[in-house]
């Protein structure tokens, strides 16, 4: 209970030892893995590491070195194929939630009918088809950094528990009535205006 990884009963044979011994170098390999990928995930996202020069990146890096250090919600306009997804990792993997998760959602490839059960999760018997209760994409990223990508395709609808959830910080599963509450950051892009 104190932090001990495995144990021994009394009396213990050496077959034992050597299963535990091998469980154990594989779990701290594994961990030491997981520490390498992450930060060469991490690396990969950094704001240094998006290519360009000129004035309007010189822009483009003030703007993510600004907001990077800030508990904000972030809006990020462009158009199709600029690199939003690219600025808003850098985002993340520049601030001080790096080392939480990262949840992209791509707005408008969901239908709108099933975007709600994606963001928000649902409950058991919710709607036909709900045999089992699911978390929402603004679970996963409690802590983290929830990116919602093509946010204008949004229905009007859904704005709403989206605005509930960006003055409140809670969100209630579809047949829910119990609010959670959640702390991600919500970064948003569009290339509508």
């Amino acid at each position: 209970k104190l932090g001990a990884s495995d144990f021994l009963p009394k009396p213990f044979k050496l077959d034992q030892v050597t299963v535990i011994l091998e469980r154990l170098r594989r779990g701290r390999h594994l961990r030491s893995e997981n520490e390498r990928l992450q930060k060469e995930l991490q690396d990969r996202y950094r704001a240094r590491s998006l290519v360009g020069t000129g004035p309007a990146m010189d822009r483009c890096h003030e703007l993510i070195d600004r907001v990077r250090r800030e508990e904000c919600n972030v809006l990020i306009l462009g158009e199709s194929g600029c690199g939003k997804d690219l600025i808003a990792r850098a985002i993340h993997y520049d601030g001080a939630r790096r080392e939480r998760p990262f949840v992209p959602v791509d707005c408008g490839a969901i239908h709108a009918t099933l975007l709600e059960s994606e963001l928000f999760g649902h409950e058991k018997g919710a709607f036909t088809g709900a045999d089992r209760k699911r978390i929402g994409k603004f679970e996963q990223a409690d802590g983290g950094t929830l990116f919602l990508d093509e946010i204008g395709e949004v229905p009007t609808h859904l704005q709403v528990k989206l605005l509930r959830f960006l003055q409140e910080r809670v969100v209630e599963r579809v047949g829910g009535r119990d609010p959670i509450p959640v702390d991600a950051r919500v970064v948003a892009a569009t290339n509508r205006d």
